[in-house]
């Protein structure tokens, strides 16, 4: 039998993502990483400055800096 028009055999099948186009992502950093950093970021001062106050509570802050080197010459 013929196919309906406009249908295609594809229609169900998804895209699967290889290794390759995945981002690269920053590791998430506590307030005693950012307080001994030797770059400090605007970033990671405000978190540092959130987490001096008493009963703060945190998950910790992206930092900019453990990115790989690869990803920061082709974001920049």
């Amino acid at each position: 039998m013929n196919k309906p028009a406009g249908k295609s055999s594809k229609a169900g099948k998804k895209k699967t993502i290889s290794s390759d186009s995945q981002r690269p992502q920053m590791k998430i950093v506590t307030s005693d990483v950012c307080a001994v950093c030797k770059t400090p970021c605007a970033r990671g001062l405000a978190y540092l400055a959130r987490m001096s106050e008493p009963g703060a509570v945190g998950n910790g802050v992206p930092c900019v800096l453990t990115l790989p080197k690869a990803a920061v010459k082709a974001l920049g």
